[in-house]
């Protein structure tokens, strides 16, 4: 399955744009409110450097794309309706749009840091609005939600742990369905100064400490601070990176990334996704506005920010907030093939600390119940099954049931 990665905002920040540059998708446009009526949904990458070059091999993928040295890793992007303020009470599109944001793995928090939108998300002025309190209105809703699942399920878990359930696992089960894992709520429980404490103790000021803190470790968040090209924008980045110095925070211009990748469509200049240039191709076939259009993504985008930061929002997204490493498995260790010859076929994305076994299980679970041990192809070593995997390990997997 690939990693789901949910767009959040209010309305007009510009996440049909980024969701439409991401995945050349023409979902539609517009500045009345709620575009975006149900989720959509396209297939995105995270991009990679692989690793042929440097075993000097020609890869054919069959998972991915090699170009130009990089692999394209097919990524689900999930834009979602803009939030309405008490959504977690189910107002406008809440639940539909909350239900959704939990089958995210990571959420791109989308915020229109040229501050042109009101409370509302309405168009308004540019540096009108304030996108730090834009952040912070929508975060509220997430956490409010979380704590509206606790509290309305306040009476199973206590008879739940009565009868002898224990309160870590109690809690993982009710937030399973939104990607909370029991080293979550352990940490959480840890982190609040909770796990001593009965849940029948629990007073609202504690159960709403806990789902904050729970959310915000189950559900990793980057801060998009879109429009950065409009003027004044950049004190807003300032004030968000500032208010918000725990979250990641990256200065993007969807508009600017869609342009590039619909000129680049037509041919008319070379770019790959997430680069800092562009080339262009056919000077001749520029009109006078996207000459100037280019003109400015050169000079104001990339010659500032150094790139458009729609690309780089997802790989950051990807290898760095849920901490993924790119793994290559093979089945012929002399050719680095599959068996039907494929030269580093698949390129597998696994969680920091995921294992040998983790990767054979990914693989196929048949394989898994025969392993034996796997051979790390870069450095010729035999490696353990209980072995962490590092990325950009090209390995062979060595099982009794090889599949």
């Amino acid at each position: 399955m690939p990693i789901k990665i949910g767009l959040i905002g209010k309305t007009n920040t510009g996440k049909t744009t980024f969701f439409n540059s991401a995945s050349l998708a023409s979902s539609e446009i517009s500045t009345y409110p709620f575009t975006t009526k149900k989720p959509e949904s396209a297939m995105a990458n995270a991009i990679t450097l692989c690793v042929h070059p440097e075993f000097k091999v020609q890869d054919n993928p069959n998972n991915s794309e090699c170009i130009d040295g990089w692999r394209y890793i097919p990524v689900e992007l999930i834009d979602l309706p803009g939030l309405l303020k008490d959504a977690w009470k189910g107002k406008g599109l809440g639940n539909q749009f909350l239900s959704v944001a939990a089958q995210s793995d990571v959420l791109l928090h989308v915020v229109d840091v040229s501050g042109g939108i009101d409370t509302t998300g309405k168009i308004s002025e540019s540096g009108s609005g304030d996108p730090v309190s834009d952040f912070a209105d929508i975060e509220e809703e997430l956490i409010m939600w979380y704590h509206k699942i606790f509290e309305g399920n306040r009476e199973k878990l206590s008879k739940l742990i009565n009868s002898g359930t224990d309160l870590i696992d109690a809690i993982t089960d009710l937030y399973r369905g939104m990607g909370a894992k029991k080293t979550h709520v352990k940490d959480t429980l840890k982190a609040t100064n909770l796990d001593d404490k009965k849940l029948d103790d629990f007073g609202i000021e504690d159960s709403k400490k806990l789902t904050s803190h729970l959310r915000k470790v189950s559900k990793p968040t980057l801060i998009v601070a879109n429009k950065i090209d409009v003027e004044g924008a950049d004190k807003n980045f300032a004030r968000l990176r500032e208010r918000f110095s725990d979250i990641i925070t990256v200065p993007a211009s969807a508009d600017s990334e869609l342009s590039l990748r619909r000129a680049e469509q037509k041919g008319l200049i070379k770019y790959s996704p997430g680069s800092e240039q562009f080339k262009i191709l056919k000077p001749e076939e520029l009109n006078e506005r996207q000459k100037n259009a280019l003109d400015f993504i050169t000079k104001d985008i990339m010659g500032e920010y150094m790139r458009t930061g729609v690309q780089f929002a997802i790989n950051i997204a990807v290898f760095k907030l849920l901490k993924m490493n790119s793994i290559y498995p093979v089945a012929n260790e002399e050719k680095l093939s599959d068996k039907k010859g494929n030269v580093l076929p698949d390129l597998i994305l696994l969680k920091d600390g995921a294992t040998i076994t983790d990767l054979a299980n990914e693989i196929h679970t048949d394989l898994a119940k025969g392993l034996l041990y796997a051979k790390d192809l870069r450095y010729n070593l035999r490696l353990p099954k209980t072995y962490q995997l590092r990325d950009r390990d090209v390995i062979s997997l060595v099982s009794a049931s090889k599949k």
